[in-house]
């Protein structure tokens, strides 16, 4: 299965406020989003040292720092020979459905696991998981999103945290796309929803 591939080069966007009541989500930034893994988005490694500089400015203004997965079970409904739409990938407890390497993630970081289920796939790093009561008990009222792949989890993510009400920003210089001709109506949908754009 071929897939086109497309990634952004980090701009000159200027640094992001964040405060206490900030969470940036890190969107499955795994070795098999990235090149050499099994659904790789080309360019995904090299958004790496750009969210880790995001990461330790929020950190350090008292945003919270969420890390979202793939987990899936061996035989995951979204796999093709299960009749899914995706070749195996981040097969829970294997190397390609950790965290790229380079990824440095603060301690502190909360990881949220998502589609663990045979038989149900889960796109954004709400379905399921119980994340937007959590940020809500923690207080945050803004989310932030960057990671893989922008027009599959990224962007299911940045809509289901509208949903969940919280003020919501994409970082798009941080995020990559599979399919770059799907850019331009990712962005659309997302600004139509009610996310900021950050360029």
């Amino acid at each position: 299965m071929s897939r086109t591939t497309h990634s952004r080069a980090t701009g000159s966007r200027p640094s992001l406020d964040y405060g206490s009541r900030d969470a940036l989500l890190v969107v499955d930034m795994q070795n098999d989003f990235c090149p050499g893994g099994a659904l790789a988005v080309a360019g995904g490694d090299a958004l790496v040292p750009g969210i880790n500089a995001e990461m330790a400015t929020a950190r350090q203004a008292g945003a919270l720092i969420i890390a979202s997965r793939d987990w899936h079970p061996v035989d995951h409904a979204s796999f093709a020979h299960r009749g899914g739409p995706w070749p195996v990938h981040c097969v829970q407890d294997t190397p390609g459905a950790a965290f790229h390497p380079e990824l440095a993630l603060p301690e502190a970081t909360i990881r949220v696991s998502k589609a663990t289920a045979f038989d149900r796939d889960a796109y954004s790093a709400f379905d399921a998981t119980g994340l937007g009561d959590y940020l809500r008990e923690r207080g945050i009222e803004r989310v932030t999103v960057c990671g893989l792949a922008l027009d599959v989890c990224v962007k299911a993510t940045t809509i289901d945290a509208l949903h969940e009400g919280f003020t919501t920003r994409l970082l798009d210089d941080l995020s990559a796309a599979v399919d770059p001709q799907a850019i331009a109506a990712c962005h659309d949908t997302l600004s139509d929803a009610g996310a900021e754009l950050c360029r």
